[in-house]
């Protein structure tokens, strides 16, 4: 026989016991995940924003476009490489002071970045900026996290997912204006008054997290998971680009993955790992880590085969290139309000299963287009991949933490983040691999490439995509059903 709730309890003693003191009010779990997510749109806007202002940076910088680069790899290895160590800090700090903190260096290293007059000031500037942006994802969803009921997470995802959707489309023809208009130093400084206002509203509205003591780090593991990360991240970002000599990116990656698997055999000896792998048993947890990565990476492909595509393929100008790949966003924003009725009605299972097959035909479908598609006609079809994509990275993201306990989510949040940021970067390597492939298939030189080489790699997106399918059937039929509400009814009346 279970033990009543003490609220039951409680409930039976009316009679005798004085009302219970009002619950303080709550700040609304969408307010709190809009708060948060403002300054993640500033850091995903900003990552593809500069992308489009290379040229003109190099231009005035007086160096070569590929060794602009390094700001970019910079940038991305600082990121990785502080990520895990997010968790602990929060923990160890409070996530709230924290996550100030992070935008505070985000927003000041964005400043010095627009003020750069040399490469190694912007790289400098850049790696502050990692270390900055390493702290807002897993920080803002670990400050979000402990904020909202097991019923509201779901709500909160939705919300918090946004940026990491819009950002990236709105960044390139964002990142062309402002770079045509009022020059490419404005691309970094726009970042200013953004970051100015998501403090304020994080101080104004955001109740602090108790602080819980999380012991001493694991130097070591910290150590080598951010070495591992560093040299993975450099190779994948380096490789074919010439910014480095022959060998030394395919050298620095093997590094990486060596390190890793040092890393790992560390982490699963000690009590408390910089990356807690043990996080992997928790079934719903792994569906979201492990074939939701694979997952992200075949998406990941996408948002740069079509703009390079529409450009190089099919000869549009990046302005419409930008504007066309906005339907993605589109489509994201239209999915907003239907994630919880469709998690509600069918579960995680159905929904992640379906969504992640029609998803990845929607990848696969890209690899038709011709220039002979109206843009309207591409338009429509990567609008519902984006609703589609959408739907899928929220519900995901839901799952990942719905049956982690609250005091593993420091580790989780940490994580997770982890894998999101390695994924779309692997899916950028998948693709730029399968053009190279393909163009020297069909025996033509060195980055030239036809709309063949681009329908393959869509292609091979979509079927890395779709692998991840099988793993999320074998999913329980109930698993999250406390954060989606899917069957929650029928299990009380059988006394689950």
């Amino acid at each position: 026989m279970t033990t009543p709730p003490a609220h039951d309890s409680a409930s039976a003693d009316a009679s005798t016991s004085p009302p219970p003191a009002p619950s303080p009010r709550r700040t609304d779990p969408r307010l709190t995940a809009a708060i948060v997510a403002s300054a993640l749109f500033m850091q995903n806007l900003d990552s593809t924003a500069v992308m489009t202002a290379l040229p003109a940076m190099a231009r005035e910088l007086g160096e070569e476009p590929a060794r602009l680069g390094a700001a970019i790899t910079a940038y991305l290895v600082a990121l990785t490489v502080f990520i895990p160590l997010s968790g602990w800090v929060a923990d160890r700090f409070g996530a709230k002071r924290v996550f100030m903190l992070a935008i505070v260096l985000f927003t000041i290293a964005s400043v010095l970045c627009g003020r750069a007059t040399g490469l190694a000031e912007l790289v400098a500037a850049r790696v502050l900026q990692g270390l900055g942006g390493a702290m807002m994802l897993p920080v803002a969803r670990l400050l979000l996290l402990r904020q909202v009921r097991k019923d509201e997470i779901l709500t909160a995802m939705t919300w918090l997912t946004m940026p990491a959707l819009i950002g990236p489309i709105m960044g390139p023809p964002l990142g062309g204006l402002l770079t045509d208009t009022l020059g490419w130093r404005s691309v970094f400084l726009i970042n200013l008054p953004i970051g100015v206002l998501g403090l304020v509203m994080v101080a104004w509205k955001i109740a602090p997290a108790p602080v819980a003591p999380p012991g001493p780090p694991d130097v070591a593991g910290l150590a080598l998971t951010g070495a591992a990360l560093a040299l993975v991240m450099f190779g994948l970002e380096t490789v074919g680009r010439g910014i480095t000599p022959p060998l030394v990116s395919e050298a620095t990656l093997a590094a990486g993955l060596l390190t890793g698997w040092v890393a790992v055999r560390h982490c699963r000896r000690v009590v408390r790992p910089a990356v807690d792998f043990a996080l992997l048993r928790i079934p719903s947890f792994w569906q979201a880590a492990g074939p939701g990565t694979l997952f992200r990476i075949g998406a990941g492909a996408t948002p740069f085969l079509i703009p390079t595509l529409l450009q190089i393929g099919f000869g549009h100008s990046a302005s419409e290139a930008g504007l066309v790949s906005f339907a993605t966003a589109l489509g994201a924003l239209a999915m907003k309000p239907l994630a919880r009725p469709v998690l509600r009605r069918f579960g995680f299972r159905a929904t992640i299963t379906v969504c992640c097959v029609l998803a990845a035909a929607s990848i696969a479908l890209s690899a038709s287009f011709t220039a002979a598609w109206p843009l309207w006609s591409v338009f429509l079809v990567l609008a519902l991949s984006g609703l589609l994509r959408s739907l899928q990275f929220t519900a995901i993201s839901a799952l990942a933490f719905a049956d982690v306990p609250a005091e593993r989510f420091s580790a989780a949040t940490g994580f997770f983040a982890t894998l999101q940021q390695l994924a779309p970067a692997l899916g950028v390597v998948l693709a730029t691999a399968t053009l190279e492939a393909s163009a020297a298939l069909a025996g033509r030189p060195h980055g030239t490439l036809a709309t063949a080489d681009f329908a393959l790699a869509f292609l091979v997106a979509g079927a890395l995509a779709l692998a991840a399918a099988p793993f999320f059937a074998r999913m329980a039929p109930d698993a999250g059903a406390d954060v989606s509400g899917h069957g929650v009814g029928v299990r009380r009346r059988r006394g689950a």
